[in-house]
């Protein structure tokens, strides 16, 4: 049996809410604190705020903000056969790869991991023709607004876009994943999981990555050490306040013993850290 939550107190609420729309536009700071009054009241869930919030920030955010740069883009080069591509491609798990040309800004199309499918049933890999499988290409400039990118998306049925700087050349990639994740939160599929398996993973003899996850009482017992977790649950929380801000990537601080640089971090959250212990 559901729940009603139709009483005096809802009504009372969704007439603050009616009089704030009615009248002259106000902040929006006046709306998120009606919104929080109503998430107080259990009118509201939490979640449901986050989502509220996290789409009233797409509307000021541009696709800087959250593109992968050029840098980090997994590309295939259309000269390249299946047998050096393929490799990539798996490793990678990505569903989509902007394919280049001799120059590095010369994007041909997108190739679709789906439509190499065939491969499987091919007697030779010689006879395939990247160029024949490719896809259009989305080129947006730095400049554009999250939320009107996602109207794009909807109205193409396009996932992926190119971003260009204002030179022409390409500063990175984003796709509509990219832009829902600003809304709803991280998106995980199942090779995200395999990859999360373990919260600490070492890369080389004095360095690690660490979930902005991890809980800090898995980050003690793994380096032996006593980090308080009275204020914070997470190791990343304790990052961040030793900050005093919300980092962004490539941010680096020393905590107790240990440097930590931000992999990975958006406007809401960090996400990934570089662990390296300092000398002694």
């Amino acid at each position: 049996m559901s729940e009603d939550r139709s009483g005096p107190q809802t009504r009372s609420w969704l007439g603050k809410i009616a009089q704030a729309f009615s009248d002259e536009p106000r902040s929006r700071e006046e709306i998120l604190v009606e919104l929080r009054e109503a998430v107080d009241d259990n009118v509201l869930d939490f979640e449901a705020l986050e989502i509220i919030e996290g789409a009233m920030q797409v509307s000021d955010m541009q696709v800087r903000d959250v593109m992968v740069p050029r840098s980090q883009m997994v590309v295939v080069e259309a000269e390249q056969t299946p047998k050096e591509f393929l490799p990539v491609v798996i490793s990678s798990a990505h569903s989509r790869f902007p394919v280049v040309g001799e120059n590095p800004d010369e994007i041909l199309g997108i190739l679709l991991a789906k439509d190499l499918l065939p491969l499987l049933l091919e007697q030779s890999l010689e006879s395939f023709d990247i160029r024949s499988k490719l896809r259009n290409v989305t080129f947006i400039p730095e400049s554009k607004r999250l939320n009107i990118l996602l109207k794009e998306f909807r109205t193409n049925r396009s996932h992926m876009a190119i971003v260009v700087d204002e030179y022409g050349g390409i500063a990175g990639l984003i796709t509509i994943e990219d832009v829902l994740e600003q809304i709803v939160g991280e998106i995980e599929d199942e090779t995200d999981a395999e990859e999360d398996e373990g919260n600490i993973r070492p890369f080389d003899e004095n360095g690690f990555i660490v979930k902005a996850l991890t809980p800090i009482e898995d980050f003690n017992e793994y380096f032996d050490v006593g980090f308080a977790d009275d204020l914070f649950d997470t190791i990343g929380g304790l990052v961040t306040q030793r900050f005093g801000h919300l980092p962004s990537k490539d941010e680096e601080v020393e905590l107790d013993g240990f440097k930590i640089k931000v992999l990975s971090a958006d406007s809401r959250r960090i996400r990934l850290l570089q662990v390296s212990r300092l000398p002694n």
